[in-house]
């Protein structure tokens, strides 16, 4: 099976989650499963850019880019935090390699329209061309891919685009031919007004929590992430899952903490999206 993690900054920030998951992956390979890792880092360039005095302001939860932040974005995510979570793998066992879209021509942004505001250099997926990493996954590698690209047809030296890794992780997935997408974050999955987990979503569902205002704050993005990988990936496994394996899980009982990429593949874990009201048995993607 084919899986593409994406994986949140908040989860590569401190070397112990981050080796944890690093293992996870692993788990998850040495099972023989081909992995494609894309991940984020707000915090981290949060926090070089308050060092190096630039103001932050956002949109819709999307950090305005100017071509100074733009340039941050770039060092962070394709330099610090790639180069960081590749290190935490090879020490892991796993073998990787860090790209952005640059690498191979991987893929390219264009810029992000919103009505009455200007986003700067902030994209979302133009083109992609899947042929590095499907050499890389022929060789046993796993992508490591941070969202930053150029724009398509732009010229040597203009700002490279920052894409929000969640809405950039559905298209990849589709171009990658993945068989599953896994949104690994700090929560089980969605919960329903009672703080249940809720272990199947559809579109309509969804709808239904944003109205009654179930979903709020930092679950909205998930959400429209999560369905925009479903509609790229309708027959595709789609999930909002733990990044590790809660003490009061339900996975099987030999699941241990360094097991959350195959803990998230079982239907009693996280949330799945899915078109219909009852999904396809989740058998057929272990």
């Amino acid at each position: 099976m084919r899986i593409l993690v994406k994986i949140g900054g908040a989860q590569l920030e401190q070397q112990g989650p981050r080796a944890t998951l690093c293992q996870a992956i692993g788990r998850a390979r040495s099972e023989g499963h081909e992995l494609v890792l894309v991940h984020g880092g707000g915090n981290q360039i949060r926090q070089l850019g308050k060092a190096l005095g630039l103001t932050e302001n956002y949109h819709e939860g999307l950090r305005i880019t100017d071509a100074r932040t733009a340039d941050v974005v770039l060092m962070v995510l394709a330099g610090l935090v790639n180069k960081t979570l590749v290190r935490s793998l090879q020490i892991s066992g796993v073998p990787a390699v860090g790209l952005s879209g640059a690498d191979g021509n991987t893929f390219t942004a264009k810029k992000l329209e919103k009505p009455g505001v200007d986003l700067g250099f902030v994209g979302s997926i133009d083109r992609v061309d899947p042929q590095l990493v499907h050499t890389l996954l022929s060789t046993g590698q796993v992508p490591v891919i941070a969202t930053v690209a150029p724009g398509i047809g732009g010229l040597d030296g203009e700002p490279f685009f920052n894409l929000n890794a969640d809405h950039a992780a559905g298209p990849l997935c589709r171009a990658f031919g993945c068989d599953a997408v896994l949104f690994l974050t700090d929560v089980v999955g969605v919960l329903d007004a009672a703080g249940q987990r809720l272990p199947r979503l559809t579109p309509a569902d969804c709808e239904r929590l944003v109205a009654t205002g179930v979903a709020t704050g930092g679950m909205l993005p998930k959400l429209d992430a999560a369905l925009l990988a479903l509609r790229e990936n309708p027959r595709a496994l789609v999930k909002i899952a733990p990044a590790s394996v809660p003490s009061n899980t339900s996975a099987p009982s030999n699941t241990s903490a360094n097991d959350a990429v195959l803990n998230a593949l079982h239907a009693n874990t996280g949330t799945q999206f899915t078109f219909a009201d009852t999904a396809a048995p989740e058998s057929r993607h272990g």
